[in-house]
């Protein structure tokens, strides 16, 4: 079974549309990329594998699932690294962690210990009580991650990690997913940095224009 199932997937923004008829599948233990300029659809499309933007017509599977259905049932299950910075600035980099895997419902001493160890695995661990508003575009974005993971998600999405970063931050994020990768994660990745999808993919699926090419 695949773990994304996307069947002729649309999305349609009143007139505009952003994601035309795309089929796809995700393989278990895959990291696969979704390469594209901005504007072809990248992020529209993986919105809908979380639920955030509802499907227009077609269906999207994750988990042998239908989102429109099972939504909550598949979120649980996943690990989102959005574009955005989406960290709480009020809050320390450790606590950032612990909230979050609160929300997913992680006992506190599970909770404590996965901290510790992501902490370690993206080397935060002397950053552990800073504030997020403190922190440069590179660990800000290792944190992220590192949030993503808290809950053990079966599938990590991740929409274009490394934008804005330098050279030296990417590459340091390369070989954390590369890593993570070897562990057997699955993990879709959307980028339009065509060394990055070469660096880091199995397979990828080039889009423009809401299309696959």
């Amino acid at each position: 079974m695949n773990i994304i199932e996307a069947r002729e997937v649309v999305k349609r923004y009143g007139a505009f549309t952003a994601v035309d008829g795309v089929s796809f599948g995700v393989h278990s233990g895959e990291f696969f990329g979704l390469l594209g300029p901005n504007g072809a659809g990248k992020t529209s499309a993986i919105r809908m594998m979380y639920g955030f933007s509802p499907v227009t017509s077609g269906q999207m599977m994750l988990f042998g699932l239908d989102i429109a259905r099972d939504w909550r049932a598949i979120r649980s299950r996943l690990g989102i690294c959005q574009q955005e910075n989406t960290l709480d600035p009020d809050l320390t980099v450790e606590q950032n962690l612990l909230l979050y895997a609160r929300y997913f419902e992680v006992e506190v001493t599970r909770a404590r210990q996965r901290s510790e160890e992501l902490l370690e695995f993206f080397a935060l661990k002397n950053k552990r009580s800073a504030k997020v508003m403190e922190l440069s575009g590179g660990l800000a974005r290792r944190l992220q991650l590192a949030r993503a993971l808290m809950a053990g998600p079966e599938l990590l999405i991740l929409d274009e990690p490394t934008t804005g970063l330098d050279p030296q931050s990417r590459h340091q994020l390369w070989d954390r997913l590369a890593e993570l990768k070897k562990r057997g994660l699955t993990i879709l990745l959307t980028t339009h940095y065509m060394d990055e999808a070469e660096s880091l993919c199995d397979r990828l699926l080039i889009m423009d224009h809401g299309r696959i090419l």
